[in-house]
């Protein structure tokens, strides 16, 4: 009983900090008038060069300790489609629509993560999580068909970034539960992030990110919202999850997504973002899809 409680109070934690991450990411990228400060491929390099750097010195001493190549694959799999390229493919998407939307298709993740576990890492597949999958791939349908909606900026390229981003994070959840479970949480976090420091360092130089900083009038509040995102939103958080996938299943892990959109929408909308009526119900159809498959997955273990 108190292993569940435990379990899900991390669920409700992560919840509440990757909810909040997506208007984070907005904050990095515009001022209150929404007039560009940092570029989205900047803050996508900053989010991953804090976050890295957090984790490098113990990065790499975990890292020097691995005898295996395999090992290091699988954690640079977790560094790069867990963390490095999510961050640019989400604050790309952003540059097009709201941040509410973005939390929105976040919910694709628990999808993937059924559909990959299944074909990738031979995980048993039930006749009743096949349904639910169907139905969650109903919602998503909807919402993409529907996702530029009252998204003036918007491009068919940005919803598509999010459900990109959600592919690689299913790939890189399953990674951990299939191929890592010999590794504690903070031997994963801090190797996979550590795997990434250099290409950020090295975008962070590409997109002259030091003169944005020392030059723009608003850098310093960017910054803030940058430097939070990297460290609560991003190192933490990711270490918080790799203990949740660690002590649950891949599945129960990636339902986060069930809690994350309803905090993105509350936080979007406190900061005026609109949006279509067609999405909640879009959304409602994914989680009924996800429980479904989420369902059957347990009752099947």
């Amino acid at each position: 009983m108190k292993d569940k409680l435990l379990n899900w109070s991390l669920l409700l934690l992560l919840a509440m900090i990757w909810g909040s991450s997506f208007i984070l990411m907005k904050k990095g990228m515009y001022n209150e008038l929404d007039m560009p400060v940092f570029s989205s491929v900047q803050v996508g390099a900053m989010r991953m060069l804090i976050a890295g750097s957090l984790m490098l010195p113990l990065g790499i001493f975990y890292l020097l300790k691995i005898n295996s190549w395999k090992d290091f694959l699988f954690l640079s799999v977790v560094g790069y489609c867990g963390n490095f390229f999510p961050a640019f493919l989400f604050t790309y998407a952003e540059t097009g629509i709201s941040s509410g939307l973005a939390g929105i298709l976040n919910s694709c993740t628990p999808l993937f993560t059924v559909i990959l576990g299944t074909l990738v890492f031979k995980m048993r597949f039930s006749m009743v999580q096949l349904a639910g999958v169907f139905i969650g791939s109903l919602g998503v349908f909807i919402l993409l068909s529907n996702s530029l909606q009252g998204q003036s900026k918007a491009t068919w390229l940005h919803p598509t970034a999010v459900v990109a981003a959600t592919l690689l994070y299913a790939l890189s959840l399953n990674t951990i539960k299939h191929k890592l479970q010999h590794f504690k949480s903070i031997q994963i976090t801090a190797s996979a992030f550590s795997t990434v420091w250099l290409p950020a360092l090295i975008v962070f130089f590409l997109t002259d990110t030091p003169t944005t900083i020392t030059s723009h009038p608003d850098a310093f509040t960017s910054l803030t919202s940058i430097g939070i995102l990297s460290i609560i939103g991003t190192a933490a958080a990711v270490f918080v999850f790799n203990i949740l996938i660690s002590r649950s299943t891949a599945v129960f892990a990636s339902s986060v997504t069930y809690l994350i959109p309803v905090v993105a929408i509350i936080i979007g909308s406190f900061y005026g973002e609109h949006f279509h009526w067609t999405q909640p119900i879009a959304l409602l159809i994914i989680l009924v899809g996800i429980f479904w498959a989420n369902r059957a997955a347990r009752d099947q273990k």
